[in-house]
């Protein structure tokens, strides 16, 4: 059967894939579109399956605010090798995701993955893209910010991002990224020692004991040391009490009392591909 270039353009458009790769499909279903279509999709399927062992630890991750400012999203595209997580097509994909999850901002990321984009789900949509390429490709993040001000950061080569929400906008927007930066560089465990996890808490506490108990510290002094130690972690771990990067004689804390006077971080997410 001849294959009109028509058909093959259109099936193109539908589901992403390649010429040839629409090309084939539409022979194989003897010109039937609907058919082509599924074929498409079994093939991301198959090699999905397939590689289902595979760890997919290469990608690109993006974030990404609204035009006002008051929401961010960010999400990460995984894929198996460095070569398609450069490609052109890839991150394209990556930030088309990342738009519609800014633009829905859905509760999770199962409710995210059954959202339509361009009449196929998310999911499908990387199935389908995964067939094309012939690696297992997947959305194995997402997460949103909604504030009084939101700020994105993208590390070069896409392997990293962060969003800061802030409790009120009008301030320098510098201010903005350098906190998202300092997130991105220093990976704190939690905005302020008030919401660092109470499992968190007791295990720095315990490894504290331990190590001032192996120093030979007397028993009666152990939890006082301790305790001690654990303020060294909340200087270090949490992003309002960290020495600025820029600035390191200014805590984060500090850097936004000076931009403006009640400054805080509201909400903060950091994702990173697995080294």
């Amino acid at each position: 059967m001849l294959i009109q270039a028509a058909d093959v353009a259109k099936l193109r458009k539908v589901t992403g894939a390649g010429m040839m790769d629409c090309k084939k499909a539409l022979t194989e279903a003897d010109g039937d579109f609907d058919r082509a279509i599924q074929i498409i999709r079994e093939r991301g399927q198959a090699i999905a399956n397939k590689r289902a062992d595979r760890e997919a630890t290469e990608g690109a991750v993006i974030a990404k605010i609204s035009h006002d400012g008051k929401s961010g999203a960010i999400i990460a595209l995984n894929c198996e090798t460095d070569f398609v997580a450069k490609n052109e097509d890839f991150v394209k994909l990556a930030h088309k995701i990342c738009d519609l999850a800014l633009a829905k901002l859905p509760a999770d990321l199962k409710t995210f993955l059954a959202l339509d984009l361009d009449g196929k789900t998310v999911e499908e949509t990387v199935l389908i893209q995964s067939g094309i390429t012939g690696e297992k490709m997947e959305v194995a993040y997402y997460d949103k910010i909604v504030s009084e001000y939101v700020q994105p950061y993208i590390h070069i080569g896409n392997k990293l991002a962060t969003l800061v929400g802030f409790n009120k906008a009008g301030f320098d927007v510098q201010i903005a990224k350098d906190v998202a930066m300092q997130i991105a560089a220093m990976s704190p465990v939690s905005i302020s020692e008030k919401d660092v996890p109470a499992e968190v808490v007791a295990e720095e506490l315990l490894i504290a004991k331990e190590k001032a108990r192996l120093e030979g510290k007397a028993e009666d002094m152990l939890d006082k040391i301790a305790q001690g130690r654990l303020s060294k972690f909340y200087k270090e771990s949490t992003l309002l009490n960290q020495a600025s990067v820029k600035d390191n004689k200014l805590t984060i804390a500090q850097v936004l009392t000076n931009a403006s006077a009640g400054l805080t971080v509201t909400a903060m997410k950091r994702y990173a591909l697995k080294a």
